[in-house]
């Protein structure tokens, strides 16, 4: 920029002033100008940044022409390099110097070592930017700073260098640029420089090649945002319109815009109607366009129908076919495989190519999760059948009926405490998730209902031996906590006695401590299994689990000379149900013989259970399954009454919409099915009275209705 006269005298005085109100510096700095020929007015002075002024040397001229003879009969080109470096460093600052410094740079890059190329076309260009080659040296520091991964700093040269140049050489720059820009990250810059290039390009090859690589970034790493600026505005003419164009579209589909996304695709097919992708286009525009397609009689289901979890998958699928057998309900099948996107994509395919009025399951955690997050955005009521916690949160179109954790936790806390009028209690449990979550649960249920948890202890996953937690419950493990044992010891340190009667004697007092019972029933999150083992234990250190019947209790007393004996009562979860053993009871009885007797546990399904409704699907489910050698459970009556439900609303309301489904679904109440009454909660979650049941000698039988507070859902 040109400075005027007037306002250089002006910047004179000014700095004529600053120089009088401060001390002078023994060295002055030098100024260049403002880059204008010719020395600078008197009196005015331009501060810029210290640099070498290189000098003429006709010695270093004289060594420069002598070092490109001897680089020309160097074995290879870094040697050349380091005979140029010798004049550098010989003649630092001359004119030769900085000739030198670019000749050592050129054969450095042109030998591949682009480390010690940039490092010697930075230090030219530092020194001198005003350097006669400064645009090949610049270029040629671009390129070694792409070829070494420093990418931020080749995309700022590259850029600034394209902006100047034209044709050909423009192309290759912004190639070079967008190739810098994305390995800095900058996925935004990188897709501009790739629309410039396909713009640009000449022949129908070039083109082609420049339109994959647009491609290839909107399908990699290009962010939405920068894909809606860079298409906003752009013509269709543009050989990137289609790509870009077709890209926003999918992602209007994955964000469920449907809006835009019809109005994308539209465009898309009036403005390239024989593009390669439009009959990807004319396909996603009808999928979109079907998605409020409902065909009122079919109902689809997701379940794991191979792979690790396929049992579970075909136990369900049995009771859901029992269920619409004999009615004119088409049920479309999709196998999960237990894979998350598999269940995502299958929730689509029943929304999208099935026209699914309602969706029954799946079952596992993260199936369920996706499956939801699909349900709820395409508004298809989704009757899932997982026990993950609040499913039914992920929105209004997601419902659940199946036993959780919390309902079994709520229910046998309500029996212990409303029916019994239990108030204190022990937790025993495995240190697992699912124990860990229903001992919290339960603690929970009982602090809310004003009781208290006297002690609570865990144990491995895979333990076998239970006689240190049994002790810890009633304070027997930590005897030097004891004011009683303590007091005991005192006295046997009075005594004389030798080493063997001593021992003897602990041993005794050790024996005598009675057992701290201050609670009326332990809550055991375990399977049938590990609670045999359980019982056993606890009868050792005097926990009587076995004496229901006063009757029981005071021959006990009688036995044991122990007047203030009590028993405890034994609470389970719907793990403690098992198979049938050789003699025909239950194997939790088999194992745990006595000392399981007088325990009650929760279960969401009873086969023996005497409710017409469970009795009827057991009867049923016998007589179409004789080739099934096992006996209906949980997840065969889930599936049962999730599928009867829905053939109940569709053959009597006949809803026409999934908003309709949706309606009959909340307002569902009282219906009769093998799990229990059941009605769905402002939470759209399962509601039903449980089946508690009680094990005595001769096996499990189901306690009455009036002793079964109604579980499920957020507790109503």
């Amino acid at each position: 920029m040109e400075v005027l006269p007037t306002t250089r005298r002006a910047l004179g005085l000014a700095l004529a002033l600053l120089l009088t109100a401060c001390p002078k510096t023994t060295q002055p700095v030098r100024g260049g100008g403002s880059g204008t020929e010719g020395p600078p007015e008197e009196g005015t002075t331009f501060l810029t940044k210290p640099r070498v002024e290189a000098r003429k040397d006709s010695t270093a001229d004289a060594a420069l022409a002598q070092a490109i003879e001897n680089a020309a009969r160097a074995p290879d080109k870094k040697q050349a390099a380091e005979v140029f470096l010798g004049v550098r460093k010989a003649y630092p600052e001359t004119t030769a110097s900085q000739e030198a410094l670019y000749r050592a740079g050129v054969l450095y890059f042109e030998s591949e070592d682009y480390a010690n190329a940039r490092k010697t076309f930075n230090e030219l260009l530092f020194e001198n930017p005003l350097f006669s080659q400064a645009e090949d040296a610049k270029h040629k520091l671009a390129l070694s700073a792409l070829e070494v991964g420093a990418y931020r700093d080749a995309y700022q040269t590259l850029s600034s260098l394209a902006e100047k140049a034209e044709g050909a050489e423009r192309q290759k720059l912004i190639a070079d640029a967008e190739r810098a820009a994305e390995g800095a990250g900058l996925y935004g810059a990188a897709l501009d420089m790739a629309v410039k290039v396909a713009g640009d390009a000449k022949t129908p090859e070039e083109q082609s090649a420049a339109v994959a690589r647009v491609e290839q970034l909107v399908e990699g790493r290009a962010a939405f945002m920068d894909i809606a600026r860079v298409a906003d505005g752009m013509s269709p003419r543009h050989p990137a319109w289609p790509v870009l164009t077709f890209k926003l579209a999918r992602i209007y589909y994955h964000l469920r815009d449907w809006t835009r996304l019809e109005e994308t695709l539209q465009r898309f097919l009036q403005e390239a109607p024989n593009h390669p992708f439009a009959g990807q286009a004319r396909e996603l525009l009808s999928r979109s366009t079907r998605r409020v397609d409902v065909r009122p009689k079919t109902v689809g289901v997701l379940l794991p129908m191979t792979g690790r979890f396929k049992p579970i998958g075909e136990a369900v699928l049995r009771g859901v076919q029992l269920a619409l057998n004999g009615s004119d309900i088409e049920l479309v099948v999709k196998d999960t495989q237990g894979e998350v996107m598999l269940a995502g994509q299958a929730m689509e395919q029943l929304a999208f190519d099935e026209g699914a009025i309602a969706v029954l399951g799946p079952l596992l955690p993260d199936d369920s999760r996706r499956a939801a997050l699909v349900a709820e955005e395409l508004q298809v009521p989704l009757l899932t059948m997982t026990r993950t916690e609040g499913i039914t949160d992920i929105g209004s179109y997601v419902f659940r009926n199946m036993l959780t954790n919390s309902a079994q936790a709520q229910a046998i806390a309500d029996y212990a405490m409303k029916t019994r009028g239990f108030k204190r209690f022990a937790v025993l449990y495995p240190n697992i998730p699912y124990g860990v979550e229903l001992a919290n649960g339960f603690w929970d249920e009982v602090v809310q209902n004003g009781g208290t948890v006297r002690g609570a202890e865990s144990y491995a996953h895979d333990q076998t031996t239970f006689t240190n937690e049994a002790k810890k419950l009633v304070g027997r493990y930590y005897l030097e906590d004891r004011a009683d044992y303590l007091e005991g010891m005192r006295d046997l340190q009075g005594e004389s006695l030798d080493a063997f009667r001593k021992r003897k004697a602990v041993e005794k007092l050790k024996g005598s401590v009675e057992p701290v019972i201050d609670f009326d029933a332990i809550f055991i999150p375990d399977d049938w299994k590990r609670v045999s083992l359980v019982g056993p234990a606890l009868a050792v250190e005097d926990i009587v689990t076995n004496a229901c019947d006063p009757r029981d209790l005071e021959r006990i007393r009688k036995t044991t000379g122990k007047k203030d004996l009590k028993t405890v009562t034994l609470l389970g979860t719907n793990t403690w149900s098992s198979p049938k053993g050789r003699s025909g009871l239950p194997e939790l009885i088999e194992r745990g013989g006595k000392f399981v007797t007088c325990s009650v546990y929760v279960d969401g399904f009873f086969v023996d259970s005497q409710r017409p409704p469970t009795r009827k699907f057991v009867q049923a489910f016998r007589e179409a399954y004789k080739d099934v050698d096992k006996e209906p459970g949980l997840l065969e009556a889930i599936g049962y009454d999730s599928a009867l439900m829905l053939r109940q609303i569709i053959q009597k309301q006949k809803p026409a919409s999934r908003s309709d489904m949706r309606e009959a679904l909340i307002n569902l109440k009282n219906f009769e099915g093998a799990t229990g009454r059941t009605s769905f909660d402002d939470k759209r979650e399962a509601v039903k009275p449980l089946f508690l049941l009680s094990v005595d000698s001769r096996g499990v039988k189901e306690l009455p209705p009036e002793a079964t507070p109604a579980a499920g859902g957020s507790g109503t």
